[in-house]
């Protein structure tokens, strides 16, 4: 039973919600409205839930336990490194010359070090882009770092980034271009064996990878022929040789490219892909597609978004102007992660070898930004206490901190809410939900109804939630909100809601694709 709210308090108001300030309640979304400051408080919840089902069974199509590891990331780097570092191009031509590729002060422990302090979980990097050039000593290839003048001939790039990675606590992943302008037996049956050998060296040489990463670029060689890739043999070889690591593509098989090169997942980000009758590259799905997910699609095959720091993907000095700013780059982690996605981000390394400070000192900003969320949620403390109606499920899953614990709305769902009640009014301006993924992805709408101390309604709206799905609105005093799922393929299931002050001012959205 729902117990009633004591005499409204004596408020410590924060500079934007004073009575004075002519606050308005709002039916709010994601907007770039100013932020206001953190409020430490202690709140008292009180929780009321109506007729939930006693079972919960999983609804497919499901991930496997690498796909939801994989979820857990969130947010790593992309590295772009190679020839085209050094001549300013994005895709080289293939006929570069080996000795371009020099970069004296290669430091991948410095790449770590930055990589760790943005908590980033870990780093892909290009280890052959579409020129051919392969970053570590291929005895499948005449144009890798063995034929440079870096390090005496004797570097590895992938050897040395892996090593770093293990030491940083961080995970390795590659990217590796089938497309090549500059093998001999590109465009011929024979390239297709030796893509497989360095699929089989860098896996075999450099793992555990925690992610491998397709292109689907498919030219022209030397010889003036594209290739006629075989997919099948490329997916077998990996599974044989990498069995827990995730691949990227355009179809997967585990993860999905998100349709853009802007870091923007769609609403609603469904975790689901049809791929049947598709093909990685120029026979992909629509963008559209790739962007939003299939609702009803047999594989589960999550997306991806990547999305590069800079205007272009490798490092250009006339771009050092050009950098993220953490605001952009925060905005980017609302609407990748923030969706249900993971953030790929690309942080290329200049001519020495290291990644520059304008790269670094953004990053450092972003990850200020991002741990507001590791703060404990507003929704939790010691001045909690949990009190259910009406149903066999445990309320306080939803801020217990364990994904894997969760509460269901059951079968007549519409007629269900979560409700928060707050002894003590609490101000916050970001949500933050979390469905279950291993029991499936579930919800196709839902809507928050908070209710301000002036007893105004405020009202947000959504679509998807997936693993995870955060919501942004201007700052307000709560005394109570309600959650209800509208819409869903089967019995709606929440594992965690989190409330939080977000201290930024959001920019507007980037309009302008980057290009790569």
């Amino acid at each position: 039973m729902r117990r009633s709210l004591p005499p409204r308090p004596r408020l410590e108001y924060p500079d934007d919600l004073s009575p004075s300030s002519g606050s308005q309640p709002v039916h709010a979304g994601l907007n770039d409205r100013p932020m206001i400051k953190k409020l430490c408080c202690s709140a008292l919840l009180l929780v009321s839930v109506c007729c939930f089902s006693q079972t919960s069974a999983p609804l497919g199509p499901l991930p496997d336990s690498d796909q939801v590891s994989w979820h857990h990331l969130e947010f790593y780097l992309f590295v772009h490194f190679g020839p085209n570092t050094f001549t300013d191009l994005e895709w080289g031509k293939g006929n570069e010359q080996e000795a371009v590729f020099n970069p004296a002060e290669l430091d991948c422990g410095q790449w770590c070090r930055i990589a760790k302090a943005a908590g980033a979980k870990g780093i892909i990097i290009t280890a052959k882009h579409h020129d051919g050039f392969c970053l570590w000593p291929s005895a499948y290839s005449r144009h890798t770092v063995k034929e440079s003048p870096w390090r005496n001939g004797r570097g590895d790039v992938l050897a040395e980034l892996s090593k770093s990675c293990r030491e940083s606590g961080l995970l390795f992943g590659v990217y590796l271009s089938p497309w090549d302008r500059n093998h001999p037996q590109y465009g011929t049956p024979g390239y297709n064996e030796v893509f497989v050998n360095m699929m089989i060296e860098v896996s075999r040489r450099y793992g555990p990878l925690f992610e491998f990463w397709w292109d689907g670029a498919n030219g022209e060689g030397p010889n003036g022929k594209k290739q006629v890739y075989d997919w099948g043999l490329f997916e077998r070889t990996l599974r044989k040789n990498a069995p827990h690591t995730v691949i990227f593509s355009d179809i997967g098989p585990d993860i999905r490219w998100v349709g853009n090169e802007r870091g923007k997942a769609g609403d609603p980000d469904w975790d689901f892909l049809d791929t049947a009758g598709f093909a990685r590259g120029a026979g992909a799905p629509p963008t559209d597609t790739l962007n939003h997910g299939n609702v009803w699609g047999k594989h589960w095959i999550p997306p991806e978004c990547d999305v590069s720091i800079r205007p272009g993907w490798f490092y250009h000095s006339a771009e050092d102007g050009q950098v993220k700013r953490p605001e952009d780059l925060f905005r980017l982690y609302l609407e990748s992660v923030g969706r249900g996605a993971n953030l790929l981000l690309n942080v290329p390394p200049n001519r020495k070898g290291l990644i520059s400070p304008y790269d670094s000192a953004a990053l450092m900003g972003f990850a200020k930004l991002r741990k507001q969320f590791t703060h404990p949620s507003l929704l939790q403390g010691s001045g909690v206490t949990i009190s259910t109606r009406s149903h066999s499920g445990d309320t306080h899953t939803l801020i217990d901190g364990n994904e894997d614990s969760f509460l269901s709305l059951g079968g007549d769902f519409t007629q269900n809410y979560v409700e928060f009640v707050f002894q003590k009014p609490i101000a916050f301006n970001c949500l933050v939900l979390q469905e279950p993924v291993r029991m499936g992805q579930r919800i196709s709408s839902f809507r928050i109804e908070m209710r301000t101390i002036a007893d105004s309604l405020i009202v947000l709206s959504g679509q998807t939630i997936g693993r995870k799905r955060i919501l942004v609105f201007p700052g307000q005093w709560l005394r109570s909100m309600r959650i209800r799922v509208t819409g869903a393929k089967g019995e709606p299931l929440l594992s965690e809601c989190q409330a939080f002050y977000i201290r930024t001012q959001l920019p507007e959205p980037e309009r302008k694709l980057n290009k790569s």
